[in-house]
């Protein structure tokens, strides 16, 4: 069995391979394209390798929303491939994210690549018009993306409070810490301190609503995991 010390050797040597395919990836892409190689063992400057401009960010930034959703799944992480979100801006773009496991198959970064297809899509809903065969586009999903990983929270925080915290009964605060638990959010280091401020609720208010939150999950779950 393998030591930390050479897991953690293992882990620095496959983002030291893999750095030098992210301008590889862009230059064969163009300027559409970003790639982004995420080192989780340092979630709030998990960038460390990118090219391209897409989503705004730079090396040292946080991670996104959907990496903060893959730390908080764990090992149980997989691979989420050709998804569309759309970026804060309105920009519309099409992603990979491809996770990094070492040999015992701990995850500990991804790499990600993001398309901006705005142009693309664009000129698909105008030839549709013009052959007579368009229709209403669905709405995307919005991802929040930025190189602070308070902004990140807080944007996820943004999409999922529509009252005031005391206007909510129990359950639906329950659901709200569920929601944002599902999102990762809880996987972030201060994140519980932030929720509460924005709330307006004490810390220790904050950590027994997720626990309760946790624990109801569980029991609907049947106490599967």
């Amino acid at each position: 069995m393998m030591s930390e010390r050479a897991l953690e050797a293992e882990r620095d040597a496959i983002v030291a391979a893999l750095t030098p395919v992210v301008d590889g990836l862009v230059a064969t892409f163009g300027p559409v394209c970003e790639v982004v190689l995420h080192d989780y063992r340092n979630p709030d400057k998990s960038v460390v390798a990118l090219a391209g401009s897409v989503t705004g960010r730079a090396v040292g930034g946080a991670m996104s929303e959907i990496g903060m959703r893959i730390v908080a799944r764990g090992d149980a992480a997989g691979d989420e491939l050709n998804y569309v979100t759309r970026t804060q801006a309105g920009r519309t773009v099409k992603s990979s994210t491809m996770v990094l496991r070492d040999s015992t198959g701990t995850v500990f970064g991804a790499l990600c690549v993001n398309l901006d297809v705005t142009a693309a899509s664009e000129a698909h809903a105008l030839l549709g018009a013009l052959a007579g065969i368009g229709g209403t586009p669905a709405e995307l999903p919005v991802t929040t993306f930025g190189d602070d990983i308070d902004s990140v929270v807080d944007a996820i925080l943004d999409t999922h409070r529509h009252q005031p915290w005391g206007a909510l009964d129990r359950t639906e605060r329950l659901t709200l810490f569920r929601s944002l638990d599902d999102r990762g959010v809880f996987a972030v280091r201060r994140a519980i301190e932030q929720v509460a401020t924005r709330l307006g609720i004490s810390r220790a208010s904050a950590y027994s609503y997720l626990s309760q939150a946790r624990a109801t999950t569980t029991d609907a779950d049947g106490g599967a995991e």
